[in-house]
């Protein structure tokens, strides 16, 4: 299993440097920035944060979860990507959503709410063909390329992370992904979804396990496992402007390290070979650094090694 760290939403992005060092040396796998225009609080964009991520760093891998796709035009989009992957030297993984939390955001940048999932399906295909590296002619409801080549193009096209929880995000992973990353899933969910992804996969002439699996856990570990389950439901309820308190024990990871060593296992077992851990407390350093010396040592010798 890889696990990666996702930069606190609420931090100061003048950190991101500082924090993705520190998730290199802690042993974490990759390193994580999400990404809205506006929202309830503050929030990086994922292709700057990493970027500066990136040049701080030296093995660690990058991932955007999510970049919210239909906010931009597809082709500028494509730029983003593979400046990003050249910049990380290969180390850059695209997750992909369509969003729509937030719907004042997708008013500011002039794209209606209703079309996010049409532009994001036009723009994972106008990706695919940009970062093939060849001319490019496309024809699209949003998107018009005229035989336009994307220079410079990364030797190897970036994994591309589908997140999201409903069908729509399912067909879209097993038509343009690499992997499945939904979120807000208990372990009897990922396995079900990731396996209709897979079926669904084969439809598109692609083999089921082209696509990996993978999880997006908002997280708090502590020492004290009820504190740690009130702050995270707290954190959560607060991003999401609903309560979660019925919804923690299925969908939050939290409690001891002890707690959370077992219930990382349990998604293992569902088939996430890649999860992410977004601490969402009231001290995320603490919860970090608990996280790198209690919890990671034990799943690897538990033997959910790194893929």
């Amino acid at each position: 299993m890889r696990v990666g760290l996702m930069f606190p939403p609420a931090g100061d992005p003048g950190e991101i440097p500082a924090v993705a060092r520190r998730a290199e040396e802690a042993g974490f796998d990759f390193f994580c920035c999400g990404e809205h225009v506006f929202f309830h609080g503050p929030m990086t964009n994922a292709f700057v944060g990493l970027a500066a991520a990136a040049g701080a760093t030296e093995r660690l891998g990058l991932m955007s979860a999510l970049t919210i796709l239909p906010v931009y035009p597809a082709a500028l989009a494509a730029k983003l990507v593979a400046t990003l992957a050249a910049v990380s030297r290969g180390r850059f993984e695209l997750g992909v959503g369509v969003g729509g939390e937030h719907p004042p955001e997708f008013e500011a940048v002039g794209v209606p709410l209703a079309e996010r999932g049409r532009r994001t399906d036009e723009a994972l295909e106008v990706l695919d063909r940009l970062l093939a590296g060849g001319p490019v002619t496309f024809h699209g409801e949003f998107t018009t390329i005229k035989d336009q080549k994307l220079q410079p193009v990364p030797d190897r096209r970036p994994p591309v992370w589908v997140g999201g929880r409903r069908r729509a995000a399912m067909r879209r992973a097993a038509r343009h992904g690499d992997g499945w990353l939904p979120y807000l899933v208990a372990p009897d969910r990922l396995r079900d979804s990731l396996a209709q992804v897979r079926e669904l996969a084969v439809g598109y002439g692609r083999r089921p396990e082209d696509i990996r699996g993978g999880v997006y856990l908002w997280s708090s570990v502590d020492t004290d496992g009820d504190r740690a389950r009130r702050e995270v439901v707290s954190a959560v309820s607060g991003t999401y402007r609903q309560d979660f308190e019925g919804h923690a024990d299925r969908y939050l990871l939290f409690g001891t390290p002890a707690r959370v060593r077992e219930r990382l296992a349990e998604y293992a077992e569902a088939g996430a070979e890649s999860v992410i851990f977004a601490p969402a407390c009231a001290d995320p350093d603490r919860a970090i650094d608990l996280f790198a010396t209690e919890v990671l040592p034990g799943i690897r010798e538990r033997g959910m090694s790194r893929v």
